[in-house]
């Protein structure tokens, strides 16, 4: 017998299949409210606000590479909205972190390998918001 955990029952659960079933356009616009532009073009490989806003606006997408790692952003940043505040989160996002080198998450997202950055970055997520 199989069974199915609702999103309701598990933390995190519900950051993770809304980063994977949103509609691009949406989850840049989620994103955007959750870390700000400047933020979201950091880790989307832009240095301009317009791009960001016309990936919101569905009228352009960044790189496949991209698209993923902002996916990913998205993850973690859901997964810290369930416990804190944007403003929280855009600190997390920003800051050093310990579980990361002492390397901030946008970063670590930014530069490394999409899925290496994505684990490390979840995972880091997870930690601060379930168990710190």
């Amino acid at each position: 017998m199989t069974t199915t955990v609702s999103s309701d029952q598990r933390p995190g659960l519900r950051a993770y299949e809304d980063s994977i079933r949103l509609p691009f356009p949406e989850l840049v616009s989620k994103l955007r409210e959750m870390l700000g532009v400047r933020l979201v073009a950091y880790i989307g490989g832009v240095k301009s606000a317009r791009s960001v806003s016309a990936w919101a606006d569905g009228a352009g997408q960044p790189s496949e590479v991209d698209r993923e790692r902002l996916r990913h952003a998205f993850h973690a940043g859901a997964l810290l909205r369930e416990r804190y505040d944007t403003v929280t989160v855009q600190s997390w996002f920003k800051g050093m972190n310990p579980s990361l080198n002492d390397e901030a998450p946008a970063q670590v997202l930014r530069e490394e390998e999409p899925l290496t950055g994505a684990r490390e970055v979840v995972a880091a997520a997870k930690s601060f918001a379930y168990i710190g």
